[in-house]
């Protein structure tokens, strides 16, 4: 789960990090009021959507007046951001955030994330911040470090400077982004974080390090022990078909290809997507139903998948373990009838009673396809949307 980035800066202050003092609103009258409670010569406004490249879209703008701010929040409010994180269709502005202007010294770049090769936490720094990190690995490698770190209760001394060794700073300065890492950590430990970026961390004028921009991502699994993270949730930045998904006990990612895709387990569901692409075609989702999936689960993943315009057709593929084929079989069978579906349909079972699964599938009276195995449900499927 992504939160905004006023939503993480106030969630890293309340972890002893040190953020530039803001506000945000939800309309332009809020705005401007909560504005006045601002000690600054400049204002910067932003806008609060769940993508990078805000800035390159115009959705970051330094003013200098309440007329100034006045005019700008009118304009980015309602306004459809693009970025290269959006995709062409965007994404509506519906809140602002406004915060002092900061006297900015030098930008860094600091990250924290989950190290899955690893199973420790990775904190990647930069002493170039304030440009896209992929940038600098590209063209500067040299200039990035990764620190990976065991998972325990507290981060030390050593392991912090380790990660700030890059900013080559000293003093008290030094001692700041010590107590900044350390802030990081806990609260990434503690909320159950998969990812923090702050770029840029700055250094001011003023000889403050401050985090100028916040992005902070939360394991969804976990969230059950986080209702104060999980009120943070915006559904306004979710796609409809993933909140509806999410409401089914269902793990569903929209993307931008023409194949449907019902699958049992993750794994099977990665392995689907990439034969798909081998032959040709893109999946329009990721879409795992589980092991444990009900009629009511089909007939909800039926729905959400043909609600999707860009979907020719669909394939099933089902290993049946904890889930019986013959059982998984009937309720597609019944969902199937009950929507009425006109595309094709690539249907692959095996596992526990597949061939009892495979009977009904056969005796439906649908215009189904039946594969062998996950290559022949690819072919099958690529062929029938051609």
């Amino acid at each position: 789960m992504n939160i905004h980035e006023h939503q993480a800066k106030e969630l890293l202050k309340k972890f002893g990090a040190n953020v530039p003092f803001g506000v945000f609103g939800l309309s332009v009258e809020e705005v401007l009021e909560k504005a006045k409670l601002l000690k600054t010569e400049k204002f910067v406004l932003k806008a609060q959507i769940h993508a990078g490249g805000r800035g390159k879209a115009g959705g970051v703008k330094i003013l200098e007046t309440l007329d100034e701010l006045e005019k700008s929040s009118r304009e980015l409010f309602g306004k459809k951001l693009v970025t290269h994180q959006t995709g062409p269709e965007g994404k509506e502005v519906k809140r602002l955030y406004v915060e002092e202007s900061s006297n900015i010294e030098k930008e860094f770049y600091l990250s924290c994330l989950v190290d899955r090769a690893s199973s420790k936490i990775a904190f990647i720094s930069s002493d170039q911040g304030g440009i896209d990190i992929e940038e600098v690995a590209s063209k500067s490698p040299e200039k990035i470090i990764t620190t990976k770190i065991d998972l325990k209760d507290q981060i030390s001394n050593d392991e912090c400077e380790k990660i700030i060794k890059i900013f080559n700073l000293n003093g008290n300065l030094k001692n700041q982004a010590i107590s900044l890492i350390k802030s990081i950590y806990k609260m990434f430990v503690d909320t159950d974080a998969n990812m923090v970026e702050i770029n840029p961390l700055i250094l001011t004028k003023e000889n403050k390090v401050l985090c100028l921009d916040a992005k902070i991502n939360f394991d969804d699994n976990a969230l059950f022990k986080h209702p104060e993270i999980l009120n943070l949730r915006d559904l306004n930045e979710e796609d409809p078909s993933e909140i509806e998904a999410s409401q089914y006990g269902l793990s569903y990612i929209k993307l931008n290809g023409s194949i449907g895709c019902m699958v049992n387990g993750a794994g099977l569901a990665m392995a689907t997507m990439d034969i798909i692409k081998l032959y040709g075609e893109e999946p329009a989702n990721f879409l795992d139903v589980g092991g444990g999936a009900s009629k009511e689960k089909v007939s909800a993943a039926f729905k959400i998948i043909l609600s999707d315009k860009n979907v020719k057709g669909i394939l099933i593929n089902i290993f049946g373990g904890i889930m019986r084929c013959d059982v998984l079989a009937q309720g597609m069978v019944d969902a199937a009838k009950k929507m009425n579906i006109h595309i094709p349909l690539v249907v692959r079972l095996a596992g526990t009673n597949f061939k009892e699964g495979k009977k009904i599938l056969d005796n439906s009276g649908l215009k189904l396809i039946s594969a062998e195995n996950l290559e022949d449900a690819a072919k099958k499927i690529v062929k029938a949307i051609s």
